[in-house]
């Protein structure tokens, strides 16, 4: 079984239809399946979310009453043109002309599934998009961990009087735990995500190490630290 996500790494869902209860379903089967997932009732409704929320896929249906799915798709489409992140679309429609599918590419949709549809269809196409989109680079900015500065551009840790330079295993591990501070990673998920560490044995390795280069006291570590049952956390000092 998958480890569930952090909430920051969560795939954050809007789900749009003026089905009261094909949305409400669709939003208690994707949280389940660890996803984030906002609803709204209407096009309206999904521009107002849009402003305030960051979102990484829509869930569409064409027929709604006023401004139809259609035209949201070539609306967000036409102004995102220019914009380096692209929100990606589902379309949901009763309809499965060919028309309808070739009209919903047109405006913009990266994919069509016709009603009904079973729920783990939904799934597998959600998940085949959100691998084709290009992630965004995620900036790490510098940390302070008590007498050191953490510089993840460089990979290197500094004081008033040194600078270190991380190996290529360090600093990999370093960057992943760096990306989420405060929150707790398996050995699994950071041998996944650090370039070049193979298994869970070179992931203590790699922490002992940058304990030895961070900690005041490696054996009693403040900053680097271990959360029973869960793996290492890093727990930066707030400026």
């Amino acid at each position: 079984m998958s480890q569930p996500q952090p909430p920051a790494l969560k795939p954050h869902i809007l789900v749009v239809d003026d089905d009261d209860r094909l949305r409400e379903l669709l939003r208690r089967y994707l949280a389940e399946q660890d996803f984030i997932v906002t609803t709204a009732n209407n096009a309206a409704d999904a521009r107002a979310k849009l402003k305030n929320l960051s979102t990484d896929l829509m869930v569409l249906d064409i027929m709604m009453p006023g401004e139809t799915g259609l035209d949201l798709t070539k609306s967000l489409h036409e102004a995102q043109k220019s914009s380096a992140r692209r929100l990606p679309i589902l379309l949901l429609t009763a309809r499965g002309e060919a028309e309808d599918r070739i009209a919903g590419f047109e405006m913009g949709a990266d994919d069509y599934l016709q009603k009904p549809f079973e729920p783990r269809e939904l799934l597998l196409r959600i998940n085949a998009i959100l691998r084709r989109v290009p992630k965004p680079p995620v900036v790490i900015p510098e940390l302070k961990l008590g007498a050191w500065r953490y510089n993840p551009q460089r990979d290197e840790l500094s004081s008033a009087n040194e600078t270190v330079r991380l190996t290529d295993m360090e600093a990999g591990l370093m960057r992943v735990l760096a990306a989420e501070p405060g929150v707790p990673m398996s050995r699994e998920m950071l041998a996944e995500r650090s370039k070049g560490v193979v298994n869970d044995r070179t992931i203590d390795v790699q922490v002992t190490r940058l304990r030895r280069k961070i900690e005041d006291d490696a054996k009693n570590p403040r900053y680097l630290v271990t959360v029973r049952g869960e793996g290492y956390m890093l727990m930066p000092d707030m400026d």
